[in-house]
């Protein structure tokens, strides 16, 4: 499958040459013009491994053989995404159970499989993280030959122990604290990109959601999610994402643009509201971030959003079939509260994609919000929240004890040039 740059339309190229360069001239993300309707039904019935090699071998078509991709499907998806019950008619998609407790190693591990394929020599990743990213590319490409990752994080605002899951492993990974928020971080990583000479030297690709291979992993937890729901009910499933980058919604949009029977989908965010301000028909006007519980989605200018918008200019997707509900602090909190009285110990994303489930599903509907990091992640402020301890699962135990080692820099572009000119010797 040929992919187009959403910003420069001449620009088009092959799956593995899009994981190869992640960003495209000005900055353009890479996507299909047209998308594969899928035997779903068939798909359905099949296990997680065997219906993702499907369902990637349609949209990359014959570029790898669909033996080969499904070797790397086996050894990038070795965990389960299980639909766990909550009420009748709500239930939790929990993506957390990967190596780095969050749904982020669906497509940290695959991007890491494809890149082989994709650039045998020296490469350098440089990506940005609002929490969860960083540990998943780091854990994915950890030892790797041949790989230098390069995380850069808002300094003081990702929790503790996720900044531990990442900051701890040394090696070819290098962590940056920025002093900045998220998108400043993200805004670095395109200068990056912008910097030709510099892409060409070292090699450089990234590994967020704006790569291509990452995004179209997150697409097969959908048809793993609807494979779990009683068949009489799966022309009503109603799905809630806790949206930050939209990376997530957008590989929700793309399931059901194949076929996939999802009736709605909800971009559930925090006070970081631009999508829903938006979508009810205010212009896009990003304003500053602000820090919330909810950290991973502390975006306010989000990267994927104009792969949603390519979807609707498509006419795969119909507008509504998008919901955009933001949830303040207070209902967060509320949310946690009101999973744990239902016997489901949850976390804030997760709280914030239940409250705006629970604010727009119909009685007729089965719902479904994701879970989208263990509860363990963000013990500090879950325990302050229940007012009752949760204890560690062993990769937090491991090391939660352990000392960091990033490195604090300026949000300058400079600064981080530097950075990456220093790995070369190393």
């Amino acid at each position: 499958m040929q992919l187009t740059n959403l910003k420069v339309a001449t620009e088009q190229v092959s799956f593995l040459q899009a994981v190869r360069q992640g960003l495209g001239q000005q900055q353009g993300l890479f996507f299909p013009t047209h998308w594969p309707k899928l035997d779903i039904d068939a798909l359905l019935a099949m296990p997680l491994v065997e219906r993702s090699t499907k369902i990637l071998a349609a949209l990359i078509g014959d570029e790898l053989p669909e033996a080969e991709l499904l070797a790397m499907v086996d050894r990038a998806f070795t965990f389960p995404a299980p639909l766990v019950r909550v009420t009748d008619n709500v239930s939790a998609l929990e993506l957390f159970h990967g190596p780095t407790l969050a749904f982020k190693d669906f497509g940290g591990r695959f991007m890491a499989q494809a890149l082989a394929k994709a650039q045998p020599e020296p490469t350098t990743i440089v990506t940005a993280t609002s929490g969860d990213t960083g540990a998943a590319v780091a854990h994915a490409f950890y030892r790797q030959s041949g790989v230098q990752v390069v995380i850069l994080f808002p300094k003081g605002k990702i929790s503790i122990l996720q900044e531990k899951l990442f900051t701890t492993l040394g090696e070819n990974i290098t962590t940056l604290a920025v002093d900045g928020d998220f998108d400043q971080c993200q805004a670095l990583v395109k200068q990056v990109f912008d910097n030709q000479a510099l892409v060409a030297e070292f090699n450089i690709t990234s590994a967020n959601s704006i790569n291509i291979s990452r995004l179209f992993a997150q697409i097969c937890y959908y048809f793993e999610a609807v494979a779990q729901v009683p068949a009489a009910q799966r022309d009503q499933v109603v799905i809630s994402v806790p949206s930050g980058n939209f990376g997530n919604l957008s590989a929700g949009l793309i399931a059901k643009a194949m076929g996939l029977p999802i009736k709605r989908m909800i971009a559930a965010t925090n006070s970081n509201d631009t999508v829903p301000r938006y979508w009810q028909g205010q212009q896009w006007q990003p304003k500053a971030t602000v820090a919330t519980l909810s950290n991973a989605m502390d975006v306010s200018a989000p990267n994927n959003w104009p792969r949603v918008e390519a979807l609707l200019a498509q006419g795969v997707i119909s507008r509504g079939a998008i919901e955009a509900i933001a949830v303040d602090e207070d209902d967060t909190q509320l949310g946690v509260r009101q999973l744990w009285q239902l016997g489901y110990l949850s976390e804030p994303h997760a709280a914030v994609a239940y409250k705006a489930l629970k604010r727009s599903l119909a009685p007729d509907e089965f719902g479904i919000f994701f879970g989208t990091a263990h509860p363990a992640k963000f013990k500090e402020q879950v325990e302050n929240i229940l007012g009752s301890p949760i204890a560690l699962p062993p990769a937090l135990a491991a090391c939660a004890a352990e000392s960091g080692l990033s490195i604090d820099i300026a949000a300058d572009f400079a600064a981080l040039e530097q950075v990456i000119r220093t790995l070369k010797s190393t």
